[in-house]
């Protein structure tokens, strides 16, 4: 099979080399000129994939896949295009279609008939159908259903760990008909491996769930309905603080009962997914108060962080603190809707001298994000922990020399390697030891 992945981001190079590993002639295309020149050169463009800078070099070794910044080239003999273009939105939290219209524009002047085209990009609920399919039929002249074929299927993976992912979830699928969806479904089970899992109401593989609409709420109800259960877990948290319980004993608890799953309160929830995908749901759903509360809860808590340690520390006027982690989560290269960025906004508001530290990025990078960096060995007032990053687990009072209040919002430092130091976490029973 001639398949064609269109942007090689952090979920489309992966899925394309996925695609390849399985003997099928693969196609990468991509806007960025550096990306397709590294993709060419077996080498990836970004780094913390786990497994993809080997896979890489194999299949472009072998000629499986190859990339192109031509989309003519790329769509124009496949037999497949699948379309991981973002959707990202905008101040106003609504969606911004430019991107992803634009690529599906190009991908339509160059079909030719008889391909499918699925789109893996989150959506608004009704857009494959309403919109990218009838965009598709009216600049190709294809008609759907005949010899234009458009399906929609969420990416359910987290990067990082792509590969694991899709073998461990069921690949939904929807088409806007049923020879689009029938099409999907062969795409899917000629491309993906599937572990078995006995804890599904179905084998685990291909999920046909009816349509292009119901594929698409799928994912955006399991991304909003993290968001809300975080925000939830973040409101116990606050409570939590303000009387003296540590909630992470209550949530283990409550986490005991069969079917029962809180998520653990964090400083921010970052990514593209979580702070995104609930806008999309919004978008088609205005009136969703329960959702649109959640996000509300979930973007206060930098500067929640940061009126707890300006509780334990005063005023913070002059005072240089240091926030760990600019990534959004530890361990991954990524700084989408990380909580980095309103708790620098809110500590600066308060007259704080900002810095920020992270083991992935180095100096030159974080001055690019807007950030003053900090290292360990300067001297420091004060310290918010914003990602849990592995190495912050070990960090003591030698690394923060003057330390005298760390508010840890992800639970990954160790308070007895804090002697002196006032330390807290969100959701803790209350600041510990003393400054």
């Amino acid at each position: 099979m001639r398949i064609t992945v269109v942007a090689l981001g952090k979920i489309g190079l992966p899925l394309a080399v996925q695609f390849a590993t399985k003997g099928h002639d693969v196609v990468g295309y991509d806007i960025n000129p550096e990306v397709v020149r590294l993709v060419n050169a077996g080498q990836i463009p970004f780094p913390g994939e786990t497994d993809l800078d080997t896979r890489l070099a194999e299949v472009t070794g072998s000629g499986l896949l190859t990339a192109t910044t031509d989309c003519s080239e790329a769509v124009s003999r496949a037999d497949a295009v699948v379309v991981v273009v973002p959707l990202v939105v905008d101040s106003d939290g609504l969606p911004d279609f430019s991107s992803i219209d634009t690529a599906t524009r190009q991908i339509a002047k160059s079909l030719r008939g008889g391909t499918l085209v699925t789109f893996e990009t989150t959506l608004p609920v009704g857009t494959t159908r309403t919109r990218f399919a009838p965009l598709l039929a009216q600049i190709s002249g294809l008609t759907i259903g005949r010899d234009l074929f458009v399906a929609f299927s969420p990416e359910r993976v987290f990067t990082g760990r792509v590969f694991q992912d899709l073998r461990r979830y069921p690949k939904l699928i929807g088409g806007v008909e049923i020879e689009s969806a029938k099409r999907a479904r062969e795409l899917y089970e000629a491309t993906l491996d599937f572990d078995e899992r006995g804890d599904l109401p179905d084998p685990n593989g291909v999920w046909d769930l009816g349509s292009a609409d119901a594929a698409e709420m799928a994912k955006l109800a399991e991304t909003t309905y993290r968001d809300v259960n975080i925000a939830l877990a973040n409101q116990f948290a606050r409570y939590a603080d303000s009387v003296g319980i540590d909630i992470y004993n209550v949530i283990s608890a409550a986490n005991s009962q069969p079917f029962s799953h809180i998520h653990q309160p964090g400083i921010a929830v970052g990514g593209h997914c979580i702070p995104v995908y609930p806008r999309f749901y919004l978008w088609n759903d205005p009136d969703a108060s329960v959702v649109s509360a959640a996000r509300a809860a979930n973007s206060a808590m930098p500067q929640y962080a940061v009126d707890l340690l300006q509780a334990d520390y005063g005023s913070l006027d002059g005072a240089r603190v240091a926030v760990l982690g600019a990534a959004y989560r530890g361990g991954v290269k990524e700084t989408a809707f990380s909580g980095v960025f309103p708790t620098v906004a809110a500590l600066e508001r308060g007259g704080a001298i900002a810095t920020v530290h992270d083991p992935l990025f180095d100096e030159i990078e974080l001055r690019a994000l807007g950030f003053g960096s900090y290292e360990f060995g300067e001297k420091i007032d004060a310290v918010i922990v914003q990602a849990d990053h592995e190495m912050y687990r070990s960090i003591s009072s030698e690394d923060l020399p003057g330390v005298k209040v760390i508010v840890d919002g992800r639970r990954v430092t160790q308070p007895a390697n804090f002697p002196g130091v006032t330390w807290r976490e969100i959701g803790g029973s209350g600041p510990h030891g003393t400054a």
